[in-house]
């Protein structure tokens, strides 16, 4: 048993929560919203993102950093990927100096082109031991609902995994441990822009071929990113890559998936945001992770079109036909 800290209260941090829960910790939430703490803590119910679904006991919450951090063993990061440098900065005073650092967060931040797990240790000088990942197949609503799911815990530090392994070890869900940080990251990450280009291609009325090859050439696309970065090849072909992937592009759970529905059916970006509740975190990603290829000298024509496809310069039909029609090249080089 640890006592945990959950820094967001969205659905993917309360699902997490409950999972940490479940596993038999003590489990501290943070949300900016004094009344969905509120319900959280006293009706035990994340009533604003995960709806009728009741929560442990063991969960309680507060809009007070400082309280849900005090004592903290272990602090699970699950804000938005490009508003974590500016929450650091509102509370990282009040993480324990000895805490593990846990980005549930997919993303790469804009302008400096950093991973998650590197915005971490610039803000709070964590050295890698301390910071790890989670990242899989993992929509939220399914995790709440106690389905059978399994994850990857990544941290440099093979021992820092192992523990933080048994922490979220519950009955219905499985972590698996990697020390492999870039390649989870990357993997989270870039799959949330094939997630979009794959909604497009629903959106567009098209079926299971061209979905199918949206995500096996943009499973390639962040293959070859993550081998520029100097990630294991080997993680792509996991749960926090091929995983992650086939669960994003395939559900309309998934966030990022139905913003690319939207999209395809002629909403433009600022519509489609204003009909979901949610962060899809591949409209920011997309000119983050393109912008981190063009540095490496990586090819990523998916990833270029759905930035394209955000920025408003070509149209969903265009992006689908941009995809067809590039120069024919081997499957494998």
């Amino acid at each position: 048993m640890a006592r945990i800290a959950v820094m967001g209260a969205g659905s993917w941090g309360t699902a997490f929560a409950l999972v940490l829960a479940d596993a038999g910790n003590e489990v501290r939430m943070w949300g900016r919203r004094p009344e969905l703490c509120e319900a959280i803590a006293a009706g035990h119910e994340n009533t604003d993102y995960l709806p009728g679904i009741a929560l442990p006991a063991a969960i309680t919450a507060s809009p007070d950093a400082a309280v849900a951090l005090d004592g903290a063993e272990v602090v699970i990061l699950a804000v938005p990927s490009q508003q974590l440098r500016a929450n650091l900065g509102d509370w990282g005073a009040h993480v324990p100096a000895d805490a593990v650092l846990v980005s549930l967060m997919k993303g790469v931040e804009l302008g400096t082109h950093l991973r998650m797990s590197e915005v971490i240790a610039e803000l709070t000088g964590a050295g890698p031991e301390r910071i790890a990942v989670v990242s899989g197949p993992n929509l939220a609503r399914e995790i709440a609902l106690r389905e059978p799911a399994a994850s990857v815990v990544a941290c440099a530090d093979e021992q820092t995994a192992i523990r933080l392994q048994g922490l979220c070890h519950s009955p219905s869900f499985r972590p698996y441990t990697n020390t492999d940080v870039i390649g989870c990251e990357l993997g989270g990450t870039t799959k949330n822009v094939i997630g979009l280009a794959v909604g497009v291609a629903v959106g567009l009325g098209f079926g299971d071929n061209a979905k199918a090859s949206i995500i096996t050439r943009g499973l390639a696309e962040t293959t070859r990113l993550g081998v520029a970065l100097g990630a294991d090849p080997m993680t792509f072909a996991g749960l926090a890559g091929l995983g992650d992937l086939v669960a994003t592009c395939s559900s309309p759970l998934s966030r990022n998936r139905s913003f690319g529905e939207k999209l395809g059916q002629g909403l433009t970006v600022e519509e489609a945001a204003a009909q979901m509740r949610q962060v899809a975190e591949g409209v920011k990603s997309c000119t983050s992770v393109k912008e981190l290829a063009g540095l490496h000298g990586v090819d990523m024509p998916i990833v270029d079109g759905v930035d394209a496809l955000v920025q408003g310069t070509i149209t969903p039909a265009e992006l689908v036909k941009a995809m067809i029609s590039r120069q024919t090249q081997p499957e494998v080089r």
